[in-house]
């Protein structure tokens, strides 16, 4: 049960950078806070969290990463979605407003008529 938690959470969390991105390119410190102010904080994502999931995303070719130099003269690593992160994004908004779609109906159930 532990592992379905670990992976819902994950899924969540990529659904939330993919979403981020879809707005324009970020480094990862930029993604926490886009995160975090999005959700006035309810959401805050932590470093050891986040590297992975970029790093995941990276890897699956849903986003892309380069050094460039910020406008303080610091390289800093920018992350912008791919054409396939966007299809994902959409694909798992669609599942997740069909799951809350679903919570919702447990939680407010249609009377029963007799």
């Amino acid at each position: 049960m532990k592992a379905s938690r670990v992976e819902f959470l994950q899924g969540t969390l990529d659904m939330l950078v993919l979403r981020t991105l879809a707005l324009g390119p970020l480094h990862g410190y930029g993604v926490a806070q886009a995160i975090r102010q999005t959700t006035d904080a309810a959401i805050q994502v932590e470093a050891g969290s986040l590297y992975p999931a970029l790093q995941r995303l990276e890897l699956q070719g849903l986003v892309t990463a380069k050094w460039e130099v910020s406008e303080r003269n610091h390289r800093t690593r920018i992350y912008r979605l791919t054409a396939a992160g966007r299809k994902r994004l959409h694909a798992e908004v669609s599942r997740w407003e069909g799951f809350v779609r679903a919570v919702s109906l447990v939680l407010h159930p249609k009377p029963v008529e007799e």
